[in-house]
């Protein structure tokens, strides 16, 4: 995947986002219709005309306030997740979200005017699936598959798929060469997202 769809992929990550709900009450015209919120709260953000290093910030508190944190980075880090302290992973967790609001927020200019259209959702086995395409400007349309679950206590995004690409299979990927040029030290691969991005 090129680096501009890399970029609308975890840029649209960062900030999908679902306000808690209880999972009797979510259903597929609701988890639009908070897709379609959380997008306005990203394009909000695009077009705000802030600096840079703000625009950073308020992508990484839209991660950390509506995105399953904890899951993704778990899934990012892969087995050795299991072998870390409590301490140790809410570093790293802490330096991943950071991560993932500079490596994507630094992207922004390339969405503002851009569109993204809500075009269905559908419950699958445990988690809700919200389709929409995304219109950008000089680019052929792409198809985005946000997955929506509740396993957390709250209704929330943990993962989307662009155009057949998993966002976390491709972060698990990332991590996984990050912690190996780090000789497997989760420390240093801590450090090493906090100036990552």
């Amino acid at each position: 995947m090129n680096s501009s769809r890399r970029g609308f992929l975890g840029l649209l990550g960062a900030g999908a986002a679902f306000v808690a709900m209880p999972a009797w009450a979510l259903t597929t015209d609701q988890a639009s219709a908070l897709v379609r919120k959380s997008l306005n709260e990203v394009y909000a953000v695009i077009n705000s005309g802030k600096q840079p290093a703000q625009m950073y910030k308020d992508f990484e508190a839209i991660f950390a306030r509506y995105a399953d944190v904890d899951v993704i980075a778990r899934s990012a880090l892969g087995p050795t997740a299991r072998q870390l302290s409590a301490q140790q992973f809410a570093a790293y967790k802490q330096a991943f979200q950071g991560y993932i609001g500079r490596k994507y927020g630094a992207r922004f200019r390339e969405f503002i005017g851009s569109q993204i259209e809500v075009t269905g959702a559908r419950q699958v086995k445990s988690f809700y699936a919200v389709t929409s395409v995304a219109r950008l400007n000089g680019r052929a349309p792409m198809t985005v598959e946000w997955h929506v679950s509740d396993k957390s206590g709250q209704s929330k995004y943990f993962n989307i798929i662009i155009e057949g690409v998993n966002m976390l299979a491709s972060e698990r990927a990332e991590i996984a060469a990050l912690l190996s040029a780090n000789g497997g030290d989760v420390a240093a691969l801590t450090a090493a997202l906090q100036q990552a991005g």
